[in-house]
């Protein structure tokens, strides 16, 4: 995953391709599983390409990004 400035996502990486983000759809923050100690995290619905994703990304300082779902 790529990052721009004010943390939304630019890039992700699906298939061995990487695919450019051309616009967020939606935003949402995820309060995680708290009985399991989760952290929050920032979830985003983005256009990337051909793909519609999800990504989410722990709200925390260094926290890593993940891809939650596609769709192509």
């Amino acid at each position: 995953m790529t990052i721009q400035q004010g943390g939304l996502p630019r890039q992700l990486y699906w298939q061995g391709r990487g695919h450019t983000v051309q616009v967020v759809l939606d935003t949402w923050r995820s309060g995680g599983r708290w009985w399991l100690d989760e952290p929050t995290r920032e979830c985003y619905l983005v256009q990337a390409g051909p793909l519609v994703a999800e990504l989410h990304h722990e709200d925390v300082p260094g926290g890593r990004w993940w891809l939650a779902r596609v769709q192509d």
